[in-house]
């Protein structure tokens, strides 16, 4: 009788403790899609700023060109 005691207190100890560890995975998994979120969005916004900077160095660029070329024409 006491055996049976000792092996339900086993069995009960065991299923709490794979609970206890799913519980724990899945809120790793929602950590990490929450992180996988944040680093999307900050990809866009430097995506965005990346294209400003970008298309602001062609005006700069093509201002030098037209300065350049107007003052060889002096």
């Amino acid at each position: 009788m006491l055996f049976k005691k000792i092996a339900i207190a086993a069995a009960v100890a065991t299923t709490l403790a794979f609970v206890g560890c799913a519980k724990k995975e899945a809120a790793t998994e929602t950590a990490a899609s929450e992180a996988t979120s944040e680093a999307v969005v900050a990809s866009e916004a430097i995506t965005v700023v990346a294209s400003e900077a970008a298309s602001d160095a062609v005006d700069a660029a093509s201002e030098v060109v037209v300065e350049v070329a107007t003052s060889e024409v002096k």
